[in-house]
This record gives C-alpha cells, sequence and structure tokens, in this order.
C-alpha cells in the first residue's frame, strides 16, 4: 500500500455507487407504476444493485484497467440489470410488462452510467499526466523480453500512474542486492517488480523480506511454472502477466470505506455519549491525586510507520522516563487511579479522538512507542507489515492474550503474527467481533492490563 498514493482515493468507489443509483432511481420515471408499488422497486433497485455490481466486478476498475474492460463490464451490468428488471415484473401479479418503458429506463440509465464512468475513468488518466500525482515510483529486477515489455508499458502509458526508475539486469549481477535495496530507500521506490525467472529461491526471500519490513509493494513476472495460489493476485498489464505478492482487503476502496464509516459512528458514539460526561470525572480525580495534566500524549508509528501523538488519560506520576521505558507489573510510576484507569481501559478512550481524526482505527494492530518500533523492526522478521494499515485502539492480538507488557521476544513474535493475520483476514465482521471482545474483557478486568 504505497504511501500518500491517492489518499482520498478510497472515497471515489462508494461516491459512484451512489451516483448510479441515483441515476437508476431517478430514470424510473420512464416506469408507470402504482405509486404503493414504487417504494418497493427503489428498495428492490438498489439491493439488486448493490449485489450484482459485487458479483459482476463492476467497480473493481484500477489504474492499469483497459478501456475494453471497461465496455465489457458496462455491457454485462446491462445483459445482468435487464434480466432482474424483468424478474421485478415477473413477481408482480397486477402490472402489466410494458416493454417500451423498460427499453427506456434502461437505455436512459445506462447510457448516463457509462458516461459517468468512463469520464471519470479518463480524468483519472488526465490528473495523473497534468498534475503530476497520484504516481507510483517503479523498479524491474531482471533484464529478458517480459521485462522490456512491462518497461515500455510504463513508459508508454503515463495515464496509468506509473514513474519507471530504473532496471537492473540480475544475470550480470552489476549491482548487489544490498546496493539494489539501498536505491530503493533512498529513491523512495514504492513497487519492485521481479522476473521469477531470474531470482534463486534465497534471493526471493531475501527480496520478500525487505519488502515486508519495509513497506515496499513487491510484485513479480511469472516463469512458466504453476505457481499460482489463492494468496496470489493475478493481473495483466497490457499484455504483461503480472503476480502481486499479496492481495490485503484493506487495499479495496469499499473496505476502507466501510471500516472508516464503522470508526467515524464508534468515535462519535463514544465522544458524545462517554467522553462528554465521563472526562470531566475523570479528570477530577487524576488532578486530586497527582499533579499534572489530565491528558498524556505520547509519539507512536501509525500507518505506513508515519509518527502521531497518540492520547490517553495520564495513569503515571510525572517521570523522565514515560517516553522510553515500557509500564511493567507493579510499575511505581502508577497511580492509584491510573491502575483502575488501565484495568477497565478507560485510559484508552481519548484514542477514540485520534480515531475521530483519521490517525488510528477502533481496529487495529496496536502502536507503540516510536523507540519501539525501531528496536523491534531491527530483532523480529516482518515487525513493519503491522504498519500497512492504521493503529487501533484493541486489535485481535489483544483480545487473543497478547496485550500490555512484552516479556520475552517471542511475545513480540506471536504479537506479530496475530497483527498479520488480522491484516490479510480483515473483514467488518472480524471488527466487530473483536470489538465485543474487548468490551467484555474491559468489564471483567484483563489480567494483562496493567
Amino acid at each position: 500500500m504505497a504511501s500518500g498514493a491517492g489518499r482520498y482515493s478510497y472515497l471515489l468507489r462508494p461516491l459512484l455507487i451512489a451516483i448510479d443509483l441515483v441515476v437508476l432511481l431517478g430514470a424510473t420515471v420512464f416506469i408507470s407504476l402504482p405509486a404503493k408499488v414504487r417504494p418497493v422497486l427503489y428498495i428492490y433497485i438498489t439491493v439488486s444493485w448493490l449485489i450484482t455490481t459485487v458479483g459482476n466486478s463492476f467497480y473493481q476498475v484500477y489504474r492499469f484497467t483497459t478501456l475494453l474492460k471497461l465496455i465489457y463490464l458496462l455491457l454485462r451490468q446491462v445483459i445482468l440489470f435487464t434480466l432482474v428488471i424483468f424478474a421485478f415484473y415477473g413477481v408482480l401479479k397486477n402490472v402489466s410488462l410494458q416493454l417500451l418503458e423498460i427499453g427506456k429506463y434502461i437505455s436512459c440509465s445506462f447510457i448516463a452510467i457509462a458516461f459517468i464512468k468512463i469520464g471519470v475513468f479518463n480524468l483519472l488518466k488526465k490528473y495523473r499526466i497534468l498534475m503530476g500525482l497520484n504516481k507510483r515510483r517503479v523498479i524491474i529486477l531482471g533484464k529478458n523480453a517480459k521485462t522490456h515489455r512491462l518497461k515500455g508499458f510504463f513508459q508508454k502509458n503515463p495515464a496509468y500512474g506509473y514513474e519507471f526508475v530504473q532496471m537492473y539486469d540480475l544475470k550480470k549481477k552489476d549491482k548487489s542486492f544490498e546496493e539494489i535495496k539501498a536505491f530503493v530507500l533512498h529513491s523512495k521506490i514504492d513497487e519492485i517488480y521481479c522476473s521469477i525467472a531470474e531470482l534463486k529461491n534465497e534471493e526471493l526471500a531475501q527480496l520478500v523480506n525487505f519488502a515486508e519490513n519495509n513497506l515496499k509493494t513487491l510484485k513479480f513476472l511469472p516463469d512458466n511454472k504453476d505457481i499460482f495460489t489463492k494468496k496470489i493476485d493475478y493481473q495483466y498489464y497490457g499484455i504483461t502477466p503480472i503476480i502481486s505478492l499479496r492481495s490485503l482487503p484493506m487495499e479495496q476502496p469499499i473496505n476502507r470505506f466501510l471500516k472508516r464509516m464503522l470508526d467515524i459512528l464508534m468515535a462519535v458514539l463514544v465522544i458524545f455519549f462517554i467522553l462528554s460526561w465521563l472526562a470531566p470525572l475523570v479528570a477530577i480525580f487524576i488532578v486530586i491525586e497527582s499533579k499534572g495534566p489530565v491528558f498524556f500524549k505520547q509519539k507512536r508509528n501509525g500507518l505506513d510507520g508515519k509518527e502521531f501523538y497518540c492520547f490517553k488519560f495520564r495513569s503515571m506520576h510525572l517521570n523522565e522516563r514515560a517516553h522510553s521505558k515500557l509500564v511493567s507489573k507493579n510499575d511505581k510510576r502508577i497511580t492509584k487511579v491510573g491502575r483502575f484507569l488501565r484495568k477497565t481501559s478507560i485510559d484508552e478512550l481519548p484514542q477514540f479522538v485520534n480515531v475521530l481524526l483519521g490517525e488510528m482505527s477502533v481496529v487495529g494492530p496496536r502502536p507503540h512507542m516510536v523507540s519501539i518500533t525501531h528496536l523491534y523492526a531491527a530483532k523480529v522478521d516482518k515487525f513493519m507489515v503491522r504498519h500497512l494499515v492504521k493503529p487501533g485502539i484493541t486489535g485481535l492480538a489483544q483480545v487473543s492474550g497478547y496485550r500490555g507488557e512484552m516479556e520475552t521476544e517471542n511475545d513480540v513474535k506471536n504479537r506479530v503474527r496475530f497483527d498479520i493475520f488480522y491484516i490479510e483476514n480483515w473483514s467488518v465482521l472480524m471488527d466487530l467481533r473483536i470489538i465485543a471482545k474487548t468490551m467484555v474483557k474491559s468489564l471483567k478486568g484483563d489480567a494483562k492490563a496493567y
């Protein structure tokens, strides 16, 4: 997930869905139906459109999608949705089917939807060319017919938003892997494309680890071997086949939109209905017991490793090691009020402000202090993969027994294992389950909350 690439692009797909539904519902003026049947038709059109477009992958359009593929999706959706409309009339017994009305409705609707879809598709291309924004810097590892073809694709199609930077000949070994990795980091490369045919197994493993630990997108040009699995994302750039290392649920704009909506809903509910009256009470108890501010803020690493200030209710006496030393069991720095706040997780509630600001999510990998992130990034393999998504107030690792102090390196590895599983298998249902488990643990009191 390239940082800075299309900051608000996740809103585009839901916006297009909403516009298409407005067109479809508005075009029902061509259909004559009794007033009492119209609400049923509106609901039917909305639900059936959402179901058929998901099944038809109608909104799965990317920067490398061709215009021909776009037209194919439109034609397939026209046929499918026409059958759906006929099915509606098949259920109604007292309403006669008017073919001319249906013809006008389908024609006008899909001419408008096609105009919008193709128009937005071309506008995005012009935007990338004219503004020079939403670009991804890429390098290619390997020198053969396929990699040259891919290089030509990048150079001849600037509208797709890829900026070709360098190609390396792995057979001649003019550059060592270490030099290539240094170049990737120094030149702020977003995506690495490599020819599997020119990589040894150990080189492939080294490249995968480097990409994951440094949040770089890694994609492969396949050889002729049958290497495909359900976890691999297979696409075409022109006529060149490309394999992506993993396809993450949160890379889908509709999923990012759903998660953000859930975050905003939860944050608004907690801030207005809990924090609005609880914060003043907590503040009084904190100030009575110890001098200092009510809130504690600390720099932590978030999405793509970027630093942000994480908010909490202050639960410790003021001390110089607050930003460098993790809390341990029976830590003398914790106040009496602070111990209760931490045990019940009330100290974490101000982080819903971070959620509202878009710096955190309700559910996700827990963010660490900057110094701790640097420490474990060097010691624990794939630790930085946790930063492919926004950090969370709670997470799968936390409700699975890996909350609080990390006593051994094995604790860290297990936490990372749960975090990566969450990232690769995310769903709204999973988030809701984790939230429910967190609420139960907060009411009971977690043994590792100290």
